[in-house]
């Protein structure tokens, strides 16, 4: 995990040898999984490190935006094979996480690893975050809402914004600035209750892309009629 943990030290982090065993096992773990069930087209030693573990972490160049203390209760809305979800809780053991994902094949990979890893607090739930949105257990409860290579911005932040408490984050991982989905996200962020807090641009030597993150802050509560039944706000976003 040698390009992995160099990229880390460039984030302001150094990872323990136990994280960098954990690295490995789910590394491992992961590539024997996707032998079975399609959780990343990704799977080459090195390229895992950057293009999967490190560009997870990346999110934490947002985490200064969150007022006080650092991040309690983390939710990783659509985390697939678990990114960027269960590379934060690596790294930074004390959060509370929860991982949603639609797909039960995938969620059973991802029950498996969090055993694997001994991590504990850890919510694992099959289910789509329209429907989940509206569960007084999951609706403005945490601090930071993680969502990577989900939707489109009007769509993606009407599926995350719910779950942000007011003073929370929601930090959107693009591969580049894709200014014009904020212009069209607008009337989605205002209507949600959010803000636009910054783009951060991800300028490190490992990334031959262009990668950044859309920091949105929560201001005030989502009004009871978000997120939409399943499917719409996909079909029917929320622009202009």
């Amino acid at each position: 995990m040698e390009k992995l943990s160099a990229g880390v030290e460039k984030l302001g982090y150094r990872l323990t040898s136990k994280q960098l065993s954990q690295f490995e096992l789910y590394y491992s773990k992961l590539s024997k999984w996707n032998q079975r069930i399609n959780l990343t087209a990704i799977t080459e030693y090195e390229e895992v490190q950057i293009k999967h573990f490190l560009d997870s972490l990346t999110v934490t160049m947002a985490f200064h935006h969150l007022k006080g203390n650092p991040p309690a209760k983390v939710i990783d809305i659509g985390t697939g094979a678990g990114l960027p979800g269960i590379p934060i809780k690596i790294m930074m053991p004390q959060v509370q996480l929860t991982l949603v994902e639609s797909i039960s094949k995938k969620t059973t990979f991802l029950q498996y690893i969090i055993n694997e890893l001994n991590l504990k607090d850890v919510d694992i739930l099959t289910a789509r975050a329209e429907d989940i949105g509206h569960d007084e257990t999951y609706r403005g409860k945490f601090d930071i809402v993680l969502s990577r290579a989900v939707a489109a911005l009007p769509t993606l932040l009407e599926l995350t914004l719910p779950f942000c408490r007011t003073g929370g984050i929601f930090i959107a991982q693009k591969q580049d600035r894709a200014k014009f989905e904020i212009d069209r996200a607008a009337k989605a962020i205002r209507v949600l209750g959010g803000v636009l807090l910054e783009i951060i641009d991800i300028d490190l030597p490992e990334f031959t892309d262009h990668r950044c993150l859309f920091v949105f802050g929560k201001i005030s509560s989502t009004i009871e009629q978000y997120p939409r039944r399943a499917g719409i706000p996909l079909k029917n976003p929320i622009i202009y």
